[in-house]
């Protein structure tokens, strides 16, 4: 049996008789993530199915929902201030907790984490974004250009080409506050079109992806601190995402 939550935090709008929250509530500065959205987790891991969420619902909306959204809204407020143009909506930023499993071999309900996005317009689909995951296995924030159209990937590598220089100092800049560009799932060769790429940019070419990260202590996770840690990897993330927005041609 679970040890007993402590009070929830009040982030969010108290649920209505239906158990669903308002998410056009104005949410209040975030105070952290307090003990009970680890063990709502926890919990929700033991018992992955509908009637027992469905009666935790209002559980998830005032633990890890309600906090989400203020983070979401203090984040954005501050990007303005320190001249990231990055912004979230609290009401859409959000993940959906429900996970999809139409294909996948895990049928699992339910996530066990929960993640927001920060775009340009505020809306997921936008290339170039700030992502919050908060997980009480493994926290972090995430920044780039994720698996994103062909089209897409496309311009970016074309934008490696005509500036090979402007990118070495992008990866200095990101390396200097720590960063550096995630290598998952690269292709094994040049992709078409790039094989003659000088060596400086031929390995950045190969990705997927244009993602850095940084990892979130727990302790951190509980204060309100956690707005000044996105904003400041925000900032340092920035270079990437200039580089990424210019080579789309939307700077």
């Amino acid at each position: 049996m679970s040890p007993p939550r402590p009070s929830p935090t009040k982030t969010a709008a108290p649920p209505n008789r239906r158990g669903k929250v308002d998410e056009t509530f104005p949410p209040t500065p975030f105070e952290g993530f307090n003990a009970g959205a680890h063990a709502f987790f926890r919990d929700l891991a033991d018992n992955q199915n509908k009637p027992w969420f469905d009666a935790h619902k209002a559980d998830y909306e005032l633990l890890v929902a309600g906090p989400l959204r203020s983070l979401v809204a203090d984040v954005s407020q501050r990007m303005t201030k320190a001249r990231v143009p990055i912004v979230g909506n609290p009401a859409t930023a959000l993940f959906r907790i429900n996970r999809d499993v139409r294909f996948a071999k895990e049928k699992k309900p339910y996530k066990t984490h929960a993640g927001a996005v920060l775009s340009r317009d505020g809306k997921k689909t936008t290339p170039g974004f700030i992502y919050i995951h908060f997980d009480p296995r493994r926290s972090f924030l995430a920044a780039g250009f994720f698996r994103v159209e062909p089209p897409v990937l496309q311009k970016l590598r074309q934008g490696l080409i005509r500036d090979p220089a402007g990118w070495t100092k992008v990866e200095r800049a990101l390396v200097k506050d720590g960063l550096k560009l995630a290598s998952d799932e690269p292709l094994v060769r040049l992709p078409k079109g790039f094989e003659a790429a000088p060596a400086p940019i031929a390995e950045t070419l190969k990705l997927k992806s244009w993602i850095v990260r940084r990892e979130l202590t727990a302790a951190r996770l509980g204060t309100p601190a956690l707005v000044d840690d996105v904003v400041t990897f925000a900032v340092d993330a920035l270079p990437l995402l200039d580089f990424g927005w210019r080579a789309l041609g939307d700077s």
